[in-house]
């Protein structure tokens, strides 16, 4: 059954702690893109754009709709890379593509990188893409798992983008929609600010998706906002109509609307005085109790982490920071509880770890750990091209 696209919402921000946005995005029902630039010197704007203009421009012959989308990551990947080989100012420079077209009843993805598509089902919230990246490498081969896969300092460093190289890999797969669902196509900003457990709620909630929009991207901000932020949303209807499909997570919560106010009232006072007597004989040994652990524990985590952090200065490594530029770090690359961060960032460098050949960028920017002077020497290798093919 063919079915139609009765809602959309396209919305990029630069977030809080960017000065340029190098997102681009496509909302042209009934084909929808994401592309979060890379590079530096507003090289990774210019990539993403090209991007999402390749689609834009439609430039693929007819065919299955897998091949064109193929097609048109690959004619964008030759002329981000070929414009990058005239101008040095422009090396390496690439961008994440990610790419939806809907096909009567299916929809059509075309994925490089780790910007992600969604789909909202029934209030479940899945994820249809993999991120071509480092962290989910280690993931899938078991050296890391999942729930610490989040937080990892590397979880930026992509393994697979159009433009650093003349062919890139395009992954391409179809799945049958359904009347009533939601997708979401976003880059990396969104996703690293927020879970996924809060990004059903906020796509679930009641309103248009431009509201949605409006949500996902003031949560991102709110938990941060430490990279470009963009999404992109549509939903499916069936070709009947274009009635617009509540996809409401909230409605556990129920009021008791058969009991009056006063009967309200009067339960909760019942039940207030049945527990009254017992608990008013205990509450306040239990509370003083309760206060005096928990201000030991807190001195003991302290000690532990000022002295487990001060021990951690002795040790460098190289990894990337949000723009996915080699950079050199100080400490050791995990995050304790609490929010305290274990390394602090040194130096960043010119040098896109996509532009770092892919049998060696794990060993480089991996996070092995290494003496000051070892570090220095290799970001010196990098920066002066001797470890970067030409």
């Amino acid at each position: 059954m063919a079915l139609t696209i009765v809602d959309q919402a396209g919305l990029t921000d630069v977030g809080r702690q960017r000065s340029s946005n190098e997102d681009s995005f496509l909302e042209s029902a009934p084909v929808f893109a994401v592309a979060d630039g890379m590079g530096g010197a507003r090289a990774g704007e210019v990539a993403s754009r090209i991007a999402v203009e390749t689609l834009a421009d439609g430039d693929a012959e007819d065919g299955e709709a897998e091949a064109q989308l193929a097609e048109t990551a690959q004619a964008a990947n030759r002329r981000i890379y070929e414009l990058a080989q005239k101008d040095d100012s422009r090396a390496g420079m690439g961008t994440t593509f990610t790419a939806v077209l809907v096909d009567g009843g299916d929809v059509v993805t075309g994925h490089v990188g780790d910007s992600r598509l969604y789909r909202l089902r029934d209030e479940a919230l899945e994820r249809l893409t993999r991120d071509h990246s480092l962290v989910e490498e280690l993931v899938r081969r078991g050296e890391l798992d999942p729930k610490d896969a989040e937080s990892h300092p590397q979880r930026s460093i992509i393994t697979r983008a159009l433009g650093p190289e003349p062919e890139v890999e395009v992954e391409t797969f179809t799945c049958p929609g359904r009347a009533g669902d939601v997708y979401l196509v976003c880059s990396d900003g969104l996703t690293s600010m927020i879970s996924e457990e809060r990004l059903r709620d906020l796509l679930g909630a009641d309103g248009s998706l431009d509201e949605a929009a409006q949500r996902l991207v003031e949560a991102a901000n709110e938990a941060g906002g430490k990279d470009n932020i963009t999404v992109v949303l549509f939903r499916l209807g069936d070709g009947g109509g274009a009635t617009a499909v509540s996809g409401d997570t909230l409605s556990g919560q129920e009021t008791r609307a058969d009991l009056s106010a006063s009967e309200v009232r009067a339960a909760a006072e019942a039940d207030r005085g049945a527990t009254s007597h017992t608990a008013a004989a205990s509450s306040s040994s239990a509370r003083g109790r309760r206060r005096i652990g928990a201000a030991l524990a807190a001195l003991v985590l302290a000690a532990l982490l000022v002295g487990f952090y001060f021990g951690s200065r002795e040790f460098y490594f190289l990894g990337t920071n949000d723009q996915g530029l080699v950079s050199l770090y100080r400490g050791l690359p995990y995050d304790l509880p609490l929010g305290v961060e274990l390394y602090e960032q040194q130096y960043v460098s010119g040098v896109p770890a996509a532009s770092i050949e892919p049998g060696r960028r794990e060993e480089i920017v991996g996070h092995q750990l290494r003496e000051e002077g070892d570090a220095l020497d290799l970001m010196r290798d990098l920066e002066e091209g001797r470890l970067v093919p030409s």
